[in-house]
C-alpha cells in the first residue's frame, strides 16, 4: 500500500490490457496513473507533467526481445530526470539486460506478470523514499538560506560549524543580542560559551563598548568582590592603590561572568543590586558608582539544584535568567566535529580519512577545547603532513553494552520526530538504511510510526 497517496505515476507500456491493469491497481491506492503506449509518448508526458515514478516495459517492437528499446529509454529518463526512480516491468528482456540497468540507476526490476503485492510494495518504497529525499533536499536549502542570513546579517566572530543545532543556537543568539536584558548560556565545559558571549556582544546596542570577562571559579572568593566591584586603597590585606573592578571596565558595553554559579554568597547578594539598580560601590568605599552594563553569564552547574540546596540565590537566577541558551555538548552536534578539526589543523596538514572517521566515531567529553587540544597534539606527532589516526592519541570506543542503548534510543526517538514520522527520512539522517533503522527500532522497543 503506497505511504504517498495523491502520487503521479507513470506507465509506459505498448500493451493497452498492461496499462489498464495497472492504473486500475494504482486508483485502488488514490495513485494517479498516466499511460503512455509510445517511449516518444511517455517522454513528452514526463517533460510536461510532475511525475513521481515510471513503470516502463523493456519492448516495444513485435518482433524482438532484446530489450534494446527499453534500454534507450530508460536512458533517456535518466538524462531528463537523474532522480525519478524507475521500474522495469516485462516478460521477455533477458536477466542480465535488466541486472544492468538496475546498477545504471533503475529502481527495482520485476516481471510479467508481476505480484501486485510485490509491485505495490516496491512503488510504495519508492515513493516514500523520493518523498524523504526531498523533504531532505528542502531542509537543506532552508539550512543554506539561513546560514547566509546569518552569516550576511550579524557578526559571528568567525565562528565554524556546520551542525542545524549549532545553527539554531546561533539563530537564537542573534535574535535576542540587540536587547537589552542579562542572558545565561548553559552548556558543558569547553563548549564555546565564550564564543557565544562574544557573539552576543558582536551584534548587541552595544557592540562597541568594551567586552570584558571574567572567570568567577578562577579566584578565592575573598577576591571576587573586589574584581567585580572594584577596591580603594588599603581595603584589603595588599591594596596598596585604588584599582576599578569589572563593572566599571565594561561601563557602556558587555561583562562576561563565566562559572557564575561559583561566586558566594556574598558577592551573589551585591551583584542583584547591580543587576537591579546599575549601582554599587568599590570595597573600602561608601560612594556609590553608577555603571550601564549588559551581563551575559554562563554556567555548566545545574543552578536550579544549587538553589534548592540553598548554594544559589533564586531572585539573582531569575535576573540572570531573561533569556536562557542552552549550547549542546560537541556530541549533540556532530556535524561540527570534522569542520573544527579542520581548522584547527597547522598549515600544511590534512587529515586521513581512517582519521576522519576516528574523529566522528570519539565521544568528546572535553567538547571543543579537547578536539582542539587533540589536532594541536596530532600536527606536532605527525611524522608527516598526513594526520593518521595513530596520531590522534584517542582511546576508541567499547563495543556497545545494553547500558549503552539509551543514547540510541533518545537519537532515533528525536530524529523520527524531527521528520515528522518518514522512517525513511530518520534513516538516512542517521546514516543507516530504513531496514536497519526498523531492527533497531525493533530492539529497543520503539513503535513504529
Amino acid at each position: 500500500m503506497p505511504a504517498t497517496p495523491h502520487a503521479t505515476l507513470l506507465v509506459i507500456d505498448d500493451n493497452p490490457a498492461v496499462a489498464t491493469a495497472l492504473e486500475v491497481l494504482f486508483s485502488l491506492h488514490e495513485l494517479r496513473t498516466l499511460c503512455a503506449a509510445s517511449p516518444e509518448e511517455g517522454l513528452a508526458l514526463l517533460r510536461r507533467e510532475p511525475v513521481d515514478l515510471v513503470i516502463q516495459d523493456m519492448n516495444f517492437s513485435a518482433d524482438t526481445t532484446s530489450g534494446e528499446e527499453g534500454e534507450a529509454l530508460f536512458k533517456a529518463i535518466r538524462a531528463l530526470r537523474p532522480d525519478l526512480p524507475v521500474i522495469l516491468l516485462t516478460a521477455w528482456t533477458h536477466l542480465s539486460t535488466a541486472v544492468d540497468l538496475v546498477k545504471a540507476g533503475a529502481a527495482d526490476y520485476l516481471p510479467k506478470p508481476w505480484d501486485d503485492r510485490k509491485l505495490l510494495a516496491a512503488v510504495a518504497n519508492l515513493l516514500e523514499l523520493g518523498q524523504a529525499s526531498r523533504a531532505l533536499a528542502e531542509r537543506a536549502g532552508q539550512d543554506r538560506r539561513q546560514r547566509r542570513e546569518l552569516e550576511t546579517r550579524h557578526d559571528l566572530r568567525g565562528l565554524v560549524w556546520a551542525d542545524p543545532a549549532t545553527e539554531r543556537v546561533l539563530a537564537l543568539a542573534c535574535q535576542v543580542a540587540r536587547a537589552d536584558v542579562p542572558v545565561l548560556v548553559t552548556g558543558p565545559n569547553g563548549s564555546g560559551k565564550e564564543k557565544l558571549a562574544e557573539i552576543l556582544q558582536a551584534n548587541s546596542m552595544v557592540k562597541d563598548g568594551p567586552f570584558v570577562t571574567l572567570n568567577c571559579g578562577a579566584l578565592p572568593s575573598e577576591l571576587i568582590e573586589a574584581e567585580l566591584f572594584g577596591a580603594e586603597a588599603g581595603a584589603y590585606t595588599g591594596a596598596g592603590k585604588a584599582r576599578e573592578g569589572k563593572f566599571e571596565a565594561a561601563d557602556g558595553g558587555t561583562l562576561f561572568l563565566d562559572e557564575i554559579g561559583n561566586l558566594p554568597p556574598a558577592g551573589q547578594m551585591k551583584l542583584l543590586r547591580v543587576l537591579e539598580t546599575g549601582r554599587f560601590s568599590r570595597l573600602g568605599s561608601n560612594k556609590e558608582r553608577q555603571v550601564k552594563v549588559r551581563v551575559v553569564s554562563a554556567t555548566n552547574a545545574d543552578l536550579p539544584a544549587m538553589i534548592r540546596d540553598g548554594r544559589f540565590r533564586e531572585d539573582l537566577y531569575y535576573r540572570l535568567n531573561v533569556i536562557e541558551i542552552r549550547l549542546p555538548p560537541l556530541a549533540e552536534r556532530p556535524r561540527d566535529i570534522l569542520p573544527l578539526a579542520q581548522h584547527f589543523l597547522a598549515p600544511g596538514k590534512q587529515l586521513t580519512d581512517d582519521a576522519c572517521a576516528a574523529l566522528l566515531r570519539h565521544g568528546w567529553p572535553g567538547n571543543v577545547r579537547e578536539l582542539k587540544n587533540v589536532m594541536q597534539r596530532a600536527c606536532l606527532l605527525a611524522a608527516d603532513a598526513r594526520i593518521s589516526v595513530g596520531d590522534l592519541g584517542l582511546v576508541m570506543p567499547s563495543i556497545a553494552t545494553p547500558a549503552d542503548s539509551e543514547p540510541d534510543r533518545a537519537s532515533i526517538e528525536q530524529a523520527l520526530a524531527r521528520a515528522g514520522g518518514i522512517v525513511a527520512q530518520a534513516a538516512s539522517e542517521l546514516g543507516l538504511s530504513r531496514q536497519a533503522l526498523y531492527r533497531r527500532m525493533e530492539r529497543l522497543g520503539i513503535a513504529r510510526p
